[in-house]
């Protein structure tokens, strides 16, 4: 596998250096310690370009790739059963090589292999267990696809957690304003009138859509910190949150995010998706099977049922994480269409936090 190197075209050599630097030493923080006879809880995250991934000599060697100017060259190599070995090996964009005898022996240790796009798309999530579905909780999806009665509360459940985490977010993450009263007013509201009011799932995801809207308004004028001894500009809608929505016109959907805080929020939504559906494989579900999600060619439909509850707690993530450290120009990309992409460095700290 390989894909031609991506183009950096924004801050200086060395102000991505330090970025690149800062991150790497953040992300250490982010290691969770490995209790005795435990295997290794933290994914391999991987970016830059450069990456290799092969077997010598029975082992897995594995070669990082290589996001600044000087940087050392970081190698792993992992044996059979060793405990370091870890579960999930994330490539965060970048380029690299893999060979067919790499996806063989990530199989037989059960390590995962998740890619992702830099623009927080999946391309690819292969389960280390492989897929063996359990027919029963197969016909179990099926039976809440075509049940309409059961699909409606199937779908009422998810949105209702989903209601009371994100005023958990609202109430822990955000300043006190007209706009957060209103956000968790219209969240107490709907999960009041789920369980009797609404009743199709058109209504649902009309109730969800207003509270959602409500709930964006909230992060209206949230202000990034920026380091002010960077030379370089940022165009005036990287200051403070505007919507979740693109800038542009050119842009109809988030996928393509316009500012920073967008671009972090597709990246970790991604990597959320991508864990949901490594467990969900795992535990026999059918990836493709959704009840409240329409089935889309190529989009694991269940799995974007179960991210639904599960977005406000990776919002408080990024929330957190933005008002608490200061950026640089040099975390980010700013392509020539307008699209923000982030620094591999940073990319790598969004995926450690998720």
């Amino acid at each position: 596998m390989h894909q031609s190197p991506n183009i950096i075209e924004n801050a200086s050599n060395s102000e991505w250096a330090i970025q690149s630097e800062i991150w790497i030493a953040e992300l250490a923080k982010l290691q969770k310690t490995r209790k005795l006879r435990e295997r290794n809880p933290n994914p391999l995250i991987l970016s830059g370009h450069g990456n290799s991934m092969r077997i010598d000599k029975g082992t897995l060697l594995i070669k990082e790739g290589f996001t600044h100017y000087p940087q050392k060259a970081i190698e792993h190599r992992y044996f059979k059963g060793d405990l370091e070995l870890p579960k999930t090996i994330m490539l965060l964009d970048g380029s690299g090589s893999l060979s067919f005898d790499v996806l063989s022996w990530l199989a037989e240790q059960s390590v995962s292999l998740i890619r992702i796009k830099w623009n927080g798309e999946i391309a690819i999530v292969c389960n280390g267990n492989s897929y063996a579905a359990d027919q029963c909780k197969v016909d179990w999806q099926r039976e809440l696809r075509h049940n309409p009665e059961k699909r409606l509360c199937f779908a009422k459940d998810l949105i209702s957690r989903k209601l009371k985490n994100s005023i958990l977010t609202l109430q822990k993450h955000l300043p006190q304003s007209d706009c957060n009263r209103k956000a968790i007013d219209w969240a107490e509201r709907g999960i009041s009138e789920l369980p009797e009011k609404l009743t199709s799932l058109r209504q649902v995801r009309a109730l969800e859509g207003h509270c959602a809207s409500a709930y964006f308004k909230a992060w209206a004028h949230l202000e990034l910190q920026w380091k002010q001894n960077s030379k370089y500009p940022i165009p005036d809608h990287w200051k403070c949150y505007r919507a979740r929505s693109a800038v542009h016109e050119c842009k109809s959907e988030n996928r393509r995010a316009s500012d920073p805080i967008n671009a972090m929020l597709n990246y970790a939504y991604a990597i959320k998706l991508s864990q949901l559906q490594i467990e969900a494989i795992g535990n026999g579900y059918h990836p493709m099977l959704g009840i409240m999600h329409h089935e889309e060619r190529g989009k694991p439909s269940y799995i974007l049922d179960l991210l639904e509850p599960e977005r406000p707690k990776v919002d408080a993530m990024v929330l957190e994480f933005v008002q608490s450290q200061k950026l640089s120009p040099a975390d980010f990309v700013l392509t020539k269409n307008g699209t923000c992409r982030l620094s591999p460095g940073l990319a790598k700290m969004v995926a450690a936090m998720v």
